[in-house]
């Protein structure tokens, strides 16, 4: 009987590493994505609100909506690392088309760096 209850608590300790391992393969997708949310930018580049500005918006959102969508919809596991991999392949597809268009027309997007050797 011991031996019974020792094989089914080993059962389960590796019924639980699987799920933990196949848990952290999943959250690799979505800490990718998140990464990508923070780097959203939130006001436009030289403060010049132009087409190219707000069809980024719209991108982020329709991006956003999307990703909600794929989640509800989605049946496993797979599912849901697709979703999440490609809402973070989206915004970063569209903060990098935002940027170049607005470089083509003379604004860049600014970057600071602070020097705390002195």
């Amino acid at each position: 009987m011991k031996n019974i209850a020792l094989i089914a608590g080993l059962v389960g300790l590796a019924a639980t590493g699987a799920a933990a391992s196949a848990t952290s393969t999943a959250l690799h997708e979505e800490v990718y994505a998140r990464e990508q949310e923070r780097l959203i930018i939130t006001a436009p580049i030289a403060g010049i609100e132009n087409r190219l500005w707000f069809d980024y918006r719209i991108d982020v959102m329709e991006a956003q909506k999307e990703l909600s969508s794929d989640l509800r919809s989605a049946t496993d596991l797979e599912d849901r690392r697709d979703a999440w991999e490609e809402y973070g392949d989206e915004l970063s597809k569209e903060r990098k088309h935002y940027i170049e268009g607005m470089a083509k027309r003379g604004y860049r997007m600014g970057t600071v760096i602070v020097d705390t050797q002195s």
